[in-house]
């Protein structure tokens, strides 16, 4: 669109034209310059009011990096196995989409969704609920569980009995970050992308009370001194 082709509307100033044009600049500036904005974040629930800030564990570019190794280690073992890649929501979306076009070789996908955070927390309850189960038949079928995150175990391990009962012919897990210092169930993943520290982590599908899950890297959720 040209410059000539704007038409103006009655009442429509210059405060509402740089309000209405102002958001892609800075979505463009962040990108450039991987500059993120400081999110301010009320923490009522926990009787005060903080700004946290956001640090970087992992950039795009290692992420993605950690992707296509997982996609060459996966493609190794089910070539000729057409596996159902069970995601577990939210989280692995970002993830499983990620992985399955890195993928070379057909595959299908499967959903489930599992919550232990209730609202605005940072730790899990350690309770287990299941809000939404298996729709596609998995017995003697090779599954391939797609995790975001494996933080205490507690829920990859519930994950893992939920799939067993329905008899598949083999379960292996994939998770994209491994948290083993907050491992409160001995359970591993047969594929692991990389190894995060032990704080709150955003970013990549990751997300404190549904915030921070487009952001591409991977950042640790801290609290200003």
């Amino acid at each position: 669109m040209s410059r000539r082709s704007l038409s103006f509307r009655r009442g429509t100033g210059t405060a509402d034209l740089l309000t209405r044009f102002r958001r892609p600049l800075v979505d463009a500036r962040i990108r450039k310059y991987n500059v993120f904005p400081r999110p301010q974040i009320r923490k009522e629930s926990q009787g005060y009011v903080g700004e946290m800030r956001l640090e970087t564990v992992f950039t795009a570019a290692d992420i993605q990096a950690a992707v296509a190794r997982l996609a060459r280690e996966i493609e190794r073992d089910y070539r000729d196995k057409n596996p159902i890649l069970l995601g577990v929501l939210k989280g692995c979306f970002v993830f499983m989409a990620d992985l399955v076009r890195a993928l070379n070789m057909p595959v299908e996908i499967e959903f489930i969704s599992l919550s232990s955070y209730g609202p605005r927390r940072t730790q899990s309850t350690g309770r287990i609920e299941v809000v939404q189960g298996l729709r596609k038949p998995v017995r003697a079928r090779h599954v391939l569980v797609v995790e975001d995150i494996i933080d205490t175990g507690v829920t990859l391990d519930f994950t893992l009995h939920y799939l067993r009962r329905r008899r598949p012919a083999s379960v292996r897990v994939c998770a994209l970050f491994d948290k083993t210092s907050r491992r409160k169930v001995p359970v591993s993943a047969d594929y692991v992308g990389l190894t995060v520290p032990d704080c709150f982590l955003v970013g990549y599908g990751l997300d404190f009370d549904e915030r921070f899950r487009h952001l591409p890297g991977l950042y640790c959720l801290k609290e200003d001194d």
